[in-house]
């Protein structure tokens, strides 16, 4: 019997979903052998069929409607995005600070990347690039700086930091984005 109990809840937990509409019972019979009884719920069909195709939120908030309690959620979506985002895109991980100031700090370096992802996407959604910049940012990651050193005969080197020349693909988004790049950056130390 344990084996057959053991079964039904495997093909219960397999089917979660389903696992609701079903009352399972499994027992001995006289000859020991092992029955099981089964049999739709129909208050939990009703239910389903009720709820099907809706949204159904919970929440222990009694004296919101029901637009602010949507608004609200919709919020904790976006707030989930942006942890994604700041995991995924942007490859930002939990780093276990012991200062206060260095926790605070670490907070604005990945507030400061989220606002430049959202700025971006921003950008994207006006130059008809849809509001994902995901692709764009993979695009432009690819163009380098490159610092060249020229050695003179008096011993001194000269630096040029030079940015590398974007493909036709760059060079069309750069333009659809409004952007346009330096053909060298001076870098002044502090």
């Amino acid at each position: 019997m344990g084996t057959v109990e053991r079964r039904v809840g495997r093909l219960l937990g397999a089917n979660s979903r389903a696992s609701g509409l079903f009352k399972v019972d499994v027992r001995t019979k006289e000859n020991g052998s092992a029955a099981v009884d089964w049999g739709k719920i129909e208050a939990w069909r009703q239910w389903a069929q009720l709820s099907e195709g809706c949204y159904l939120l919970r929440s222990n908030i009694n004296n919101w409607s029901g637009e602010q309690l949507w608004e609200t959620y919709i919020q904790l979506t976006e707030a989930e995005a942006a942890f994604r985002i700041h995991k995924g895109d942007l490859r930002i991980r939990p780093i276990w600070h012991q200062k206060e100031e260095r926790v605070q700090g670490h907070i604005l370096v990945c507030f400061l990347a989220y606002v430049l992802w959202k700025t971006m996407a921003q950008i994207c959604k006006k130059a008809g690039l849809g509001d994902e910049p995901r692709k764009v940012f993979d695009e432009i990651s690819q163009l380098k700086l490159v610092e060249v050193i020229f050695p003179t005969r008096a011993g001194i080197e000269i630096h040029k930091n030079c940015i590398s020349q974007p493909t036709k693909y760059q060079a069309i988004l750069l333009d659809k984005l409004g952007l346009t790049l330096p053909q060298r950056l001076e870098i002044h130390e502090m």
